[in-house]
């Protein structure tokens, strides 16, 4: 479900940074396979605040077949990284082969297997850390990587609005504590545990991107 209406989206594309050939196939392929993605306009705001931040490290819990790191990679300089994780190993080949097409000189590293494992391999610090894995397991894949941002660096997290059985007056009550998690759907409440986390974590600070299914922003001092 979108949380605006069509042409906003498409007029967010349209001013936002060109898609390129690899993307319009990628996105043609999510049509053609149902795969939810963030949707170019989103994408475009990921490659403008991977530029905003100066970043060069981005981590990603779930990559799915690389749309999100793509439009990430671009925002970076050829010094920059981006880590890949996911679970499905095909996912994992075909995000590999649509990244090689890119133009940019980031240098992509492929982790098959679970992201809140990968990132304890990892030290640091990351520009950017992307959260889209398991909505229950989002509160989970921050605590793992909180330390690990650094200072002026973002944490991003898609479906903080809808996607699947997320219901976003659900995830309020529970951040305003007139609900609990045990009342609402298990990934509303995995949202919301995530919302709660980044406000108590003082170093961080939290804004809501209303476009695609929702991305919630948090920079951290």
């Amino acid at each position: 479900m979108p949380t605006v209406p069509a042409w906003i989206e498409d007029y967010a594309t349209v001013v936002g940074p060109k898609p390129d050939d690899v993307i319009e196939e990628m996105d043609e392929y999510a049509v053609k396979k149902g795969f939810p993605t963030v949707g170019p306009a989103v994408g475009g705001w990921l490659e403008q605040l991977a530029r905003m931040v100066g970043a060069e490290s981005v981590f990603e819990f779930g990559s799915g077949y690389g749309y999100s790191a793509y439009w990430l990679a671009r925002g970076l300089p050829a010094t920059g990284e981006v880590v890949l994780t996911e679970i499905d190993k095909d996912e994992l080949d075909l995000a590999r082969e649509y990244l090689s097409r890119g133009d940019f000189e980031t240098t992509i590293h492929y982790e098959h297997g679970d992201a809140i494992d990968i990132v304890g391999e990892y030290n640091g610090p990351f520009d950017v850390v992307l959260i889209d894995n398991e909505k229950t397991r989002y509160r989970e894949a921050f605590e793992a990587v909180r330390e690990k941002v650094a200072p002026g660096g973002i944490v991003v997290a898609d479906n903080a609005i809808t996607g699947r059985s997320i219901d976003s007056e659900a995830v309020q009550a529970v951040i305003e504590g007139e609900r609990t998690t045990e009342a609402v759907s298990e990934m509303s409440a995995g949202i919301a545990d995530l919302c709660l986390a980044l406000r108590d974590a003082t170093e961080y600070h939290s804004a809501l991107l209303p476009l695609g299914e929702g991305v919630l922003v948090a920079y951290r001092d």
